[in-house]
């Protein structure tokens, strides 16, 4: 019986591997970057690239704060070479991390997107810090 789940055939396995193997290569989640930093070094440099007022009002441990006008070769050559760099912005209403991770590729910057920003963390039940 078709259904409109069924209607479409389901992908190769290998396809689905395929896709999700690159879908990780480009994302990270809230629990991922938590367990990082929970982990000590976390091996990357976590940026919030919404405006300072915003990031002021709350944000996620251990990030700075790096909006995407912000974001030259002159600012990004203070890291070490390789650095992965790890962007979120307000939430899944949001598209600035998708712009900071397309500016910071064409950079020729290794990065990942945060997926839910900070509703995702907050929904998590994770804490921010202020200031």
């Amino acid at each position: 019986m078709s259904n409109p789940v069924t209607a479409v055939p389901p992908a190769s396995a290998a396809k689905v591997a395929a896709h999700y193997a690159r879908r990780l290569g480009r994302e990270t989640d809230c629990a991922d970057v938590h367990a990082a930093f929970a982990g000590g070094e976390p091996g990357f440099a976590l940026l919030d690239v919404r405006g300072p007022a915003l990031y002021a009002k709350g944000h996620l441990p251990g990030a700075l704060n790096l909006p995407r006008g912000k974001m030259t070769p002159r600012r990004m050559a203070e890291w070490p070479i390789g650095t992965l760099f790890v962007v979120y912005c307000a939430g899944p209403h949001c598209n600035g991390a998708d712009k900071a991770a397309l500016h910071l590729a064409e950079l020729g910057l290794p990065v990942k997107v945060m997926i839910g920003g900070v509703t995702g963390w907050v929904d998590e039940g994770f804490e921010l810090a202020e200031g």
